[in-house]
């Protein structure tokens, strides 16, 4: 896919999103990414992740044990190219607000490992996710997301992706003028 079908494509499926949004970290955008719509319709995901492995490919020359994602918006990813990649899918999830494997999940010390997220924009999941994964002794080979949102600030530095986004994010007392009169909404999944 070129890269003006990819953009059409997240638009029309409303993977991207536009209004005042309350993101995971507390930041907030004018323009909110919810990848989960793409995957509404099975062969419009098949096609984006499609995308995604052959970076993964290009950039990896490992085989790849396991692609780990963190809950909620990593995993219907983390699986699609997992099943792509032909690689296990696990996910970590937020246990007392820290990630933890579950559901008898397992990563065995030295294993490759993929770490796939929808979106990156502050880093602070995929990040909390590699410090639980260091703590295994995982080979941690990248990190890849469909679309990458991150900037300077950002603890997650050039995940491999399909899309660059480069969308403002505010703190909430320094918001434009444009989002201070719109109600916001958070429909990030990181309270669940």
């Amino acid at each position: 896919m070129k890269k003006n079908e990819i953009i059409s494509t997240l638009e029309e499926t409303g993977a991207i999103q536009h209004g005042h949004f309350i993101l995971s970290s507390g930041k907030r955008s004018a323009t909110y990414c919810q990848c989960a719509k793409l995957f509404i319709l099975p062969e419009i995901a098949e096609k984006i992740c499609i995308e995604l492995a052959n970076k993964v490919l290009n950039a990896i020359d490992r085989k790849i044990d396991y692609i780990v994602a963190p809950a909620m918006g990593g995993i219907l990813v983390g699986y699609e190219l997992a099943r792509q990649l032909k690689a296990k899918s696990i996910f970590y999830e937020r246990v007392d607000k820290v990630f933890k494997l579950r559901r008898g999940f397992e990563i065995q010390a030295g294993a490759n490992v993929l770490l796939v997220e929808d979106v990156i924009t502050t880093g602070k999941s995929a990040n909390e996710c590699i410090h639980e994964l260091n703590k295994i002794g995982v080979n941690l080979l990248a990190v890849a997301c469909l679309i990458d949102r991150t900037n300077s600030e950002s603890a997650i530095k050039k995940p491999i992706s399909i899309y660059e986004l480069d969308i403002p994010i505010y703190d909430e007392n320094s918001l434009p003028d444009e989002l201070r009169v719109i109600d916001p909404i958070k429909p990030g999944s990181r309270v669940i």
